[in-house]
C-alpha cells in the first residue's frame, strides 16, 4: 500500500506542543494506512471453458469499499477488464472482449470484499489479473492467476484391424485444454505402453488426441483408455474387451479378399469424397458469382450520399466539418446528453435512413495503433444509453476488425480471413429483401452477406464504430 505523505511541514511553524500533536496524528495515520492491503488467492484460480468463474479479492483489515475505486485489469491500467468508481460500474474504455461478460459482486462491498465474476470463460481469458483498489490518495493491488481448463469427450475406442500378429486398437478424444495425459490400462490398472500417440491443437485452441495399441491374444484383451486433465485432476475412461474370435487365423484367401475389399471400398470412398468436394466448390463459386452479379446490378440503382449525424455521435468521437470523417479521441467532449446520442459504445449513425429500395455506399478504413472498427447498418430504434449486443439481435448488421480478428458481427461472431480485411468496404442494403451485403471495393469480392429477411422492415441507418486510433471516412 502506497501513501502520499502530508506531514512534511517545518517544525518552526508550530509551537512545541502543537508540533508533537501534529506529528503523533501523522504517525498514527501512517500506521493505520500501512495495515490496509489488497489480498487475493496465492494459488491460481481454475475455470472451466464456457462456464463462469469468480476471481476473489478483499481488503485487510475489513472496511467498506463502497466509495472506493475498484479496477480489475491485465497488462494495461487504462484498458480495464472491469471498473467500479463513484458507486457505480463504468464501461467506457472496457476491453472489447470482456464487454457484457463481467460483474463486480457487490454483496460484500461494505466489508471490503470486491470479487469479479467473468461469464462464458474463453481460452484467451487465461493469464494474470490485477485487483487494484484506491481510496483517495491511498491505493493497493494484488496479482492473481486464472487458469482455463476443459474436459473433452469420452474416449472412443475402435478396432482398426490386424497388425503384427495382434489387433490394432485406437483411442480418440477431442475438446481438451490444456494438453491431456493419455494412458492405456489393463484390467488390474497397470499402464500399458502405446504403439503411437498423436496430440494436436485445433483452431479453437482445444486439443484432440489419438493413441494406438496392439493387443495380443491371451494378453491384455481386457483394457481401458483413460484421458486425464491434470489441471482439474479429472479424467474420462472407456473400456473394451477383445474376444478370441477377433484374432487372426492365417488364411491366404481371406487375406487376399480383405485386401481387395479394403482397396475397393477405399476407391469408392475417395470417389464420393472428390465428388462432394467438387460439388461444394461449384456451389461456392456460383454463390460468389451471384453475389457479384447482384452487386453490379444494384450499384447503379442508388448510390447513397451518406453523412454522419452529430446528434448520435458518442462524446469521444470527432466528426469532420463535412460530416464524412470520424475519429476517436481519448478526451470526452462536453456535449448535450441527447436521447439520440450513444454513451456506452463509440458509435455514430448516418443522417440518412432507408425503408425501401436498394442503396450502396463505401467506407474507407484506416487502422490505428491498438485500434479497431466496424462498419454496417443499424435499425432506427437501436439502443443508445446502455450496453447493446453488437449483432442482429441488438439491431446491428456489420463486419469489423479488432483485437487482430476480422469478423462478421453475428451471434456468436463469425470469423473471417484476416487476409481479406479490406481498406475500403462497400455496404449494400436491400430494404425490400431485408438483406445486407459487404463487398471489398478493391476487387469486388464478397466479404459477408446477412441472408434475406434478416433485416426488419423498419427505418435502417448507416452505422460506424471506432476503437482506439482508427479513422473512418465515407467516400463521395
Amino acid at each position: 500500500m502506497k501513501i502520499l505523505s502530508f506531514c512534511h511541514i517545518s517544525r518552526a511553524c508550530f509551537p512545541l506542543p502543537g508540533f508533537i500533536i501534529f506529528f503523533f496524528t501523522c504517525y498514527v495515520h501512517r500506521m493505520e494506512s500501512a495495515k490496509l492491503t489488497v489480498i487475493g488467492p496465492s494459488d491460481p484460480v481454475t475455470a472451466i471453458l464456457g462456464q463462469e468463474t469468480v476471481l476473489p479479492c478483499h481488503l485487510s483489515p475489513s472496511m467498506s469499499a463502497a466509495n472506493m475505486e475498484v479496477r480489475w485489469f491485465r497488462s494495461e491500467f487504462e484498458s480495464f477488464v472491469h471498473l467500479y468508481r463513484d458507486g457505480k460500474d463504468w464501461f467506457d474504455g472496457q476491453r472489447p472482449e470482456y464487454q457484457g461478460r463481467t460483474e463486480l459482486l457487490k454483496a460484500g462491498l461494505t466489508d471490503g470484499i470486491v470479487p469479479l465474476r467473468i461469464l462464458d470463460i474463453r481460452r484467451a481469458d487465461e493469464g494474470l489479473y490485477l485487483c487494484y483498489v484506491q481510496d483517495g490518495t491511498f491505493y493497493g493491488e494484488t496479482v492473481l492467476e486464472l487458469r482455463v481448463a476443459a474436459l473433452g469427450s469420452a474416449p472412443l475406442i475402435s478396432v482398426e484391424g490386424h497388425q503384427d500378429g495382434g489387433i490394432r486398437v485406437v483411442c480418440q478424444s477431442a475438446g481438451w485444454y490444456p494438453e491431456p495425459e493419455v494412458l492405456w490400462k489393463d484390467r488390474s490398472g497397470r499402464h500399458l505402453p502405446s504403439l503411437s500417440e498423436t496430440t494436436s491443437q485445433r483452431d479453437n485452441g482445444l486439443f484432440e488426441t489419438e493413441t494406438a495399441l496392439i493387443v495380443i491374444e491371451h494378453s491384455n484383451q481386457n483394457l481401458s483408455c483413460c484421458i486425464r486433465n491434470t489441471v482439474l485432476n479429472q479424467e474420462k475412461e472407456s473400456a473394451v474387451y477383445i474376444a478370441d474370435s477377433f484374432f487372426p487365423r492365417v488364411n491366404p484367401w481371406m487375406v487376399a479378399l480383405s485386401v481387395i475389399l479394403v482397396v475397393l471400398f477405399g476407391f469408392i470412398g475417395l470417389t464420393v469424397y472428390l465428388f462432394k468436394i467438387k460439388g461444394k466448390r461449384d456451389i461456392e463459386i456460383e454463390k460468389r458469382d451471384n453475389e457479384i452479379r447482384w452487386r453490379r446490378s444494384m450499384a447503379p440503382i442508388e448510390e447513397a450520399n451518406v453523412t454522419l449525424d452529430p446528434d448520435t455521435a458518442h462524446p469521444h468521437l470527432i466528426l469532420s466539418e463535412d460530416r464524412k470523417r470520424v475519429r476517436r479521441e481519448d478526451r470526452r467532449q462536453d456535449l448535450s446528453d441527447s436521447p439520440k446520442r450513444f454513451d456506452c459504445w463509440a458509435c455514430v449513425l448516418g443522417c440518412e435512413g432507408f425503408t425501401s429500395g436498394r442503396h450502396c455506399w463505401e467506407v474507407e478504413v484506416e487502422m490505428g495503433a491498438r485500434g479497431g472498427w466496424a462498419v454496417g447498418v443499424a435499425r432506427e430504434s437501436v439502443r443508445r444509453k446502455e450496453q447493446i449486443s453488437l449483432s442482429p439481435e441488438g439491431g446491428i448488421w456489420a463486419v469489423g476488425l479488432w483485437e487482430g480478428q476480422f469478423q462478421a458481427l453475428t451471434s456468436p461472431a463469425t470469423p473471417l480471413p484476416l487476409s481479406r480485411a479490406p481498406s475500403r468496404i462497400r455496404v449494400c442494403l436491400d430494404c425490400d429483401r431485408g438483406q445486407v451485403t459487404f463487398i471489398d471495393a478493391g476487387d469486388e469480392a464478397p466479404i459477408f452477406t446477412f441472408p434475406p429477411g434478416s433485416v426488419p422492415g423498419e427505418r435502417i441507418r448507416p452505422w460506424l464504430w471506432v476503437v482506439g486510433g482508427s479513422r473512418l471516412r465515407l467516400c463521395p
